[in-house]
């Protein structure tokens, strides 16, 4: 077996499948093996043509060291991992804990870095965690932490970044480090903790981000959130509540579950003109039926003439037109004319205007041409 190490080793060095620097290398564990530093076993290890500069640096390293270079002499690992198996080794850490093809570089020096530190690695050094999920367990574990709290699978890092966060600032994690709160769920307890606000309000499943955020925001500021805190509103109908209740408004009028979100715009819309509202804030009138009232509201209309159940929104509408356009609306204000049919009468009005408007504008025409003749024949 001696033998055909050697002829190989030979044969290898005439195809000049070594450089220079490799065969530098190989010289110097030839050297080694002659001082019985090194078995012919181990020098084989280092004379392999496949290996590249930097791999036969640091196996020739380890073996002057008397390190056992077999744990990390592995076609598995780069170069990258077979150094920080050999720094572990070098320092006498325990490497089999981390040597391992099941980990990648980040997670072996995240491991070594632990051992160093004398820090209880186990807790870390499970494949199942990502790099960087191991390095935020190795944060808390330098920092004293109790990591227990988020050093679990159904956590994925931004989860246990944000527990982590929590237990530096010595906040009551337990609120949120649950896997049934995601990331973005358990940033807005977080953060509500860490301003002393009262996140059981929307520290909830049954909230998504949006809604806690929009509960959140109104602590912030005060506001009594209990008007919209419940989990029958959707994401645009807290934020209206909230907008109304930041702008000193009566939101109790829409503050309903009865009220969709368009509905409880509408309102909004016009609380915020100062409008007297109890005329439409009422769940029997649609978003398109209470827009047709808040219009004529706006425009100083006699809406009572259409703001009735009985008139769906284009009837609504008609009358609108009718009123904004100073005509009769008695005429065709009646539950028993559809839209359709209320158009044909409004177009007659408004014919019956233009035609009424032209004798007017001839009556007048013709005064202002007698007067001019009058003045003349007094000139004259």
């Amino acid at each position: 077996m001696t033998n055909n190490f050697w002829n190989k080793l030979q044969t290898n060095i005439k195809k000049n499948k070594f450089n220079t620097f490799k065969l530098n290398i190989i010289e110097k564990g030839i050297n080694l093996l002659e001082k019985k530093k090194i078995s012919l076993k181990e020098l084989e290890l280092l004379a392999n043509y496949r290996l590249d500069n930097d791999q036969m640096e640091i196996i020739y390293k380890g073996l002057s060291e008397g390190l056992d270079v077999s744990l990390y002499v592995k076609p598995e690992f780069d170069n990258d991992q077979m150094k920080v198996i050999y720094k572990g080794l070098s320092i006498g850490l325990d490497v089999s804990i981390y040597a391992k093809k099941e980990f990648d570089y980040n997670q072996m020096e995240v491991i070594y870095n632990g051992l160093k530190e004398e820090l209880d690695v186990s807790i870390y050094a499970k494949k199942e965690f990502d790099y960087d999920q191991m390095k935020i367990i190795y944060n808390g574990l330098k920092e004293g932490l109790d990591v227990s709290v988020y050093a679990k699978e159904e956590f994925d890092n931004d989860q246990m970044e944000v527990i982590y966060n929590g237990l530096s600032d010595r906040l009551d994690v337990s609120v949120y480090a649950k896997p049934e709160f995601s990331y973005c769920k358990m940033e807005i307890i977080y953060n509500g903790l860490k301003e002393g606000l009262d996140v059981t309000v929307y520290a909830k499943e049954e909230f998504d981000p949006s809604q806690m955020k929009v509960i959140y925001d109104g602590l912030k500021e005060g506001l009594d959130v209990s008007l919209y805190a419940k989990p029958d509103f959707d994401n645009d109908q807290m934020k209206i509540i909230y907008k109304g209740l930041s702008e000193g408004l009566d939101v109790s009028v829409y503050a309903k579950e009865e009220f969709n979100y368009y509905q409880m715009k509408a309102i909004y819309n016009g609380l915020s003109d100062g409008l007297d509202v109890s005329v439409y804030a009422k769940p029997e009138f649609n978003f398109s039926q209470m827009k047709a009232i808040y219009n004529g509201l706006s425009m100083g209309l006699d809406v009572s003439l259409y703001a009735k159940e009985e008139f769906d929104n284009n009837q609504m509408n008609v009358i609108y037109r009718g009123l904004i356009n100073e005509l009769d609306v008695s005429v065709y204000a009646k539950p028993e004319f559809n839209s359709s049919q209320m158009e044909v009468i409004f177009d007659e009005l408004i014919d019956g205007e233009k035609i009424n408007n032209n004798k007017l504008y001839f009556n007048t025409k013709n005064e202002i041409l007698n007067s001019i003749v009058k003045i003349k024949k007094k000139l004259n």
